[in-house]
């Protein structure tokens, strides 16, 4: 009997798979289907902050208009005037927690979290199309050396390399770890924002 897996078991794999992909909220590059055919541009007005982190909603505009560009799809613009589109919002909430702990109960990693809400408008028709309210994101970030996984691809994204890592202070691992896997959580979170836009998510 061949060992080799039949076409329709192999295509049943394939479809339970896709489901599950969908099903986990994983979505692949953003194509901009749900978007009107005719919009071109898009401003990004500046989002709201309902947190008591001052600037992190300037952080994360700088975060969605980089995102918005990668795809190509919109071009962002300086000025409403010169819109088809207008994305507004609200970074509702922003918090850094420790999250796991030493034998002295002296935290070792934080989670660092952010969620935020959005709106798109049609400016030509003058219209709301697109709302969503928790978008969100997470890392968990070591800050002490000895919890810092040198082949992670946050890490290895820093100018760090594995050896320097145990030459620092936790104060430095600390400082530096948590700007890496901020970046990466502001990243991901208009990752999802794009992503649920695009699609109309």
């Amino acid at each position: 009997m061949s060992r080799n897996p039949r076409p329709s078991r192999l295509l049943g794999l394939v479809i339970v798979a896709g489901l599950f992909l969908s099903g986990c909220g994983y979505h692949f590059a953003a194509s901009g289907d749900a978007l009107p055919t005719g919009a071109n541009t898009i401003y990004v007005s500046r989002f709201n902050n309902s947190t008591r982190v001052t600037g992190v909603n300037d952080e994360f505009m700088r975060y969605m208009k980089d995102e918005i560009a990668l795809h190509r799809r919109l071009k962002v613009v300086d000025s409403p005037d010169a819109a088809d589109l207008e994305l507004s919002g609200d970074v509702r909430f922003v918090n850094q927690t420790p999250s796991s702990f030493n034998s002295a109960l002296e935290p070792t990693q934080y989670t660092q979290s952010i969620v935020v809400s959005a709106s798109l408008r049609d400016v030509r028709a003058k219209k709301t199309i697109w709302t969503t309210r928790d978008v969100s994101a997470s890392e968990h970030t070591p800050i002490v050396p000895q919890t810092t996984v040198a082949t992670t691809p946050t890490f290895l994204q820093q100018n760090l390399r594995a050896n320097d890592i145990a030459n620092l202070t936790d104060i430095q691992t600390q400082q530096s770890e948590t700007s890496a896997y901020r970046d990466v959580m502001m990243q991901r979170v208009a990752q999802n924002l794009y992503s649920e836009m695009a699609e109309g998510f």
